[in-house]
């Protein structure tokens, strides 16, 4: 069975800008992915549609700008917005439809699928292709994870995934996920990574082997904390364990090396911080809010994001971070 690949450089890369890329960005990003053969382009804000704020960071264009450039710069890819449910809304949803977007990829917490019901069946009822997203998924146990998909299953999901939003899966915890879903319910599964423990290519490719058929990957491994599985990488590494996608390897090296590369500000790499949220268990996008909450209150980011997750403090939570900073600065030690 052919593998699906979705790039999310345009969405979860965004978080390694600040939200900065421009329309023409975008369409260039765009371009190159569809000519190396990538199946399904995300594009939107990092934090999905209506995600520019200033809790989440202000975007340097519209999600429907974002979109329109990329489907004026793709003839075969389809185009995939991420949407987390209190924050972006079925009018954006429906905007971006009527601009051309087809995939619609509605994100909850691990153990709120409930809240996507609304979102899944508009996306199945009005012609997208409906997709589930679990975040945090390590925070759950694959039995029970299993339970939540079967329910954005029952919402008209075509596909459910297993969102390691943390970087804090290994393989074996990985692949017992993905084969917990891929066992309960009877549409297709997607593994998305993240790099925080320096895992994110090893644990797609043992989510493929569980039953994984959807996988995602950003082009020079953009994304928030230390950034997704690097797309050409996971790529290369998918064919040589002889699995088949519709990639063109050359082509994706290309696009990571001579379009990406240029834009962005500093390397992703795995860092202190980044490999305190794999190792604490905390959502990815917290990195740059708890630099800046330490840099303020002049204590060490890692003491603040082992603090988070203690509290397992989530997505939707970024209040608490100003909160630990604070907390920890008054008590003049480590939490």
């Amino acid at each position: 069975m052919r593998l699906t690949i979705a790039d999310t450089s345009l969405r979860d890369g965004m978080h390694s800008v600040a939200h900065q890329f421009t329309a023409g960005d975008v369409s260039r990003v765009a371009r190159g992915l569809d000519i190396a053969g990538i199946d399904v382009i995300e594009v939107s804000h990092g934090d999905g549609l209506g995600g520019s704020s200033i809790q989440y960071g202000i975007a340097a264009a519209s999600d429907e700008e974002l979109v329109r450039a990329a489907l004026q710069a793709v003839e075969s890819a389809q185009i995939a917005v991420l949407l987390l449910p209190g924050i972006g809304t079925l009018r954006r949803l429906t905007a971006v439809r009527e601009l051309g977007a087809s995939v619609a990829r509605v994100a909850t917490h691990c153990t709120e699928a409930d809240i996507s019901r609304q979102h899944l069946s508009w996306a199945r009822e009005n012609g997208m292709r409906a997709i589930g997203f679990l975040m945090m998924s390590h925070m759950l146990s694959p039995s029970a994870l299993a339970a939540q998909a079967a329910l954005m299953e029952s919402y008209g999901a075509d596909v459910v995934y297993v969102v390691d939003s943390a970087g804090a899966l290994v393989p074996a915890a990985s692949a017992d996920r993905v084969a917990a879903l891929a066992q309960r319910i009877d549409v297709e599964v997607g593994f998305h990574a993240h790099n925080n423990l320096g895992c994110a290519v090893g644990n797609a490719l043992a989510a493929v082997d569980a039953g994984a058929t959807w996988i995602d990957g950003s082009l020079r491994g953009l994304g928030a904390g230390a950034g997704n599985a690097a797309t050409e990488v996971l790529c290369a590494a998918l064919d040589r364990a002889g699995h088949e996608t519709s990639a063109d390897l050359f082509a994706l090296m290309d696009a990571a090396e001579e379009i990406v590369a240029p834009m962005l500000p500093r390397p992703q790499i795995v860092d202190r911080e980044a490999l305190m949220l794999g190792y604490a268990g905390v959502y990815s996008s917290f990195r740059l809010h708890a630099q800046r909450a330490a840099e303020k209150y002049g204590v060490d980011a890692r003491d603040v994001l082992v603090e988070l997750g203690r509290r397992r403090v989530v997505g939707g939570q970024e209040d608490m971070i100003i909160e630990v900073a604070a907390q920890i600065a008054g008590a003049g030690v480590r939490a």
